[in-house]
């Protein structure tokens, strides 16, 4: 029987390639990056948490941006135009043998837990796949409080669902 307690960390810029490996093993539910965009990401990030394994090797991990974030894509932009104050949910991945252990829903209550510590931003923000379609995700999303907000295709093929979660 394993005792793995998993916690959340700050992500080091030495965890990098093992966060790059697990976001592209990880795609269509997140986009395909290359380690120069995981590095821009990295360095406008709000929050960039990691959950290590039994091994202490990234298992898991979650990148945010506030709402002045350069460089955070069309997704980032679709809640700057329409909100003044959130923290947008930009990615979050989880290496296929720690999935389904509650880590994603770990990941996303440390951010909360961020956002009531600084008290700066009450507003959670992030996107899931329509097209291709990510009905696990659109699941977990519900289950955990968040509501749709909007829906925009961008390119052909490919569709998203915006989400918002209030904190009080």
């Amino acid at each position: 029987m394993s005792n793995f307690q998993p916690t959340t960390r700050n992500i080091e810029i030495t965890d990098l390639a093992r966060v790059l490996e697990i976001n592209n093993a990880n795609t269509p539910g997140v986009s395909q990056l290359t380690m120069a965009e995981l590095q821009t990401d990295f360095e406008n990030s709000l929050h960039a948490l990691a959950i290590d394994n039994e091994h202490g090797e990234v298992c898991a991990f979650c990148i945010t941006f506030d709402p002045d974030a350069p460089e955070a894509g069309s997704n980032h932009q679709w809640f700057a135009e329409r909100y003044k104050s959130f923290v947008y949910l930009d990615r979050i991945a989880i290496d296929s043998s720690h999935q389904n252990r509650g880590l994603g829903a770990l990941l996303y209550q440390s951010v909360e837990q961020h956002m009531f510590k600084s008290a700066e931003h009450s507003l959670l923000c992030c996107e899931v796949n329509l097209e291709p379609p990510n009905p696990g995700s659109l699941r977990f999303h519900k289950r955990i409080g968040f509501s749709e907000c909007g829906v925009q295709s961008t390119a052909p093929g490919y569709a998203v669902t915006y989400l918002q979660k209030l904190l009080c």
